[in-house]
């Protein structure tokens, strides 16, 4: 063969000495090929540099080559949903698939060209989320759907029993009244955080301390929701029910990605003492002077198991309505130190 030569099934298999059909078969491990010629044909094809053709073995078996992936769109500058979005296409690029972005502001009039959807933590009432759950397309959420509907397979974290141990945490380093700062529960994951505190409260006997903010709070929203917690007082009728527990807050946890960072520098000026932790790990948060203890809600390692399970849908390895657990972990660090 000529150099310049593209290197395709038929030049394998006349290097080969075999048919198109026996090389093709050969190489996906398919058809009555002896185990002797598939190990030839797969000698020369290393040899010669092949690489199959997607695009080609995709029409063959009428697919696109492409999963959609959506993301709500106010949160797509978050370094979490950067961190989601790899991993699906890091999955997607070893079954050999692209991936089409659709984002909360792109409205379609038809469904998109795609084999199968992943939804990174759909929100509740967003109308590109119906539309698309609607298509009938195979679908796998990041979290459940709040709403009517049901994706086809669903992975989901234990946000509830997590921020359970991080308040365990904080009252072991002597926290009394840990307050929140938390999203609407538009999303699974929030309000499960949400519920998670309460539940936690009512159990400790301690009266909840609780600012919701907007999915795409700015820094001045999440900064005077902070304020807010510091500056509320007791009431008589908390006192009542929970006798000492109604004091001040002195630790403050915050759910949304980000919302920790903007509210450090806020309580080292108050002079508060107040112990500072975050339902999202970041790189800021690891970085933060001093380093504030977070969830590590592992969003790479998540995206790649919604990935994973749309394909095993589409190939008829997994069922519909299959859930799997997506372990996430809590990092200790200097911000909840005693």
């Amino acid at each position: 063969m000529r150099a310049d030569e593209p290197v395709t099934i038929l030049t394998v298999a006349r290097e080969a000495g075999v048919s198109k059909t026996t090389a093709s078969d050969a190489l996906r491990g398919s058809g009555r090929v002896s185990e002797r010629t598939r190990e030839s044909v797969v000698a020369v094809a290393e040899r010669l540099g092949y690489v199959p053709n997607g695009s080609a073995r995709h029409l063959r078996k009428a697919s696109t080559g492409t999963i959609g992936l959506h993301v709500p769109e106010v949160l797509t500058r978050s370094s979490y949903y950067m961190s989601f979005v790899f991993g699906v296409v890091e999955q997607a690029a070893r079954h050999d698939y692209d991936v089409t972005l659709i984002t909360s502001g792109q409205r379609r009039a038809r469904p998109p060209r795609v084999d199968g959807l992943v939804l990174g933590d759909p929100l509740g009432g967003d109308p590109v989320v119906e539309s698309l759950m609607a298509t009938g397309l195979p679908t796998v959420s990041c979290e459940r759907f709040p709403g009517a509907r049901q994706a086809d397979g669903v992975v989901w974290s234990e946000h509830a029993s997590m921020l359970g141990r991080l308040l365990d945490h904080l009252r072991g380093a002597g926290a009394v009244r840990p307050g929140l700062i938390v999203a609407g529960d538009e999303s699974d994951w929030a309000g499960s955080v949400h519920r998670g505190y309460l539940d936690w409260c009512g159990s400790h006997g301690v009266a909840p301390l609780v600012r919701r903010v907007s999915f795409d709070a700015t820094g001045d929203e999440i900064r005077a929701a902070a304020r807010a917690l510091l500056a509320a007082t007791p009431n008589a009728g908390d006192a009542l029910r929970t006798g000492d527990r109604a004091a001040p807050m002195d630790a403050l946890v915050c759910a949304p990605a980000g919302a920790a960072t903007e509210v450090a520098p806020l309580l080292r000026e108050a002079g508060s003492g107040v112990l500072l932790a975050s339902c999202v790990d970041s790189a800021a948060t690891r970085m933060a002077d001093p380093p504030i203890t977070a969830i590590d809600l592992r969003p790479r390692e998540a995206g790649a198991s919604c990935a994973e399970l749309l394909f095993e849908l589409l190939s008829g390895a997994a069922q519909t309505g299959t859930e799997r657990v997506h372990p996430i972990e809590l990092q200790i660090r200097a911000s909840t130190s005693i």
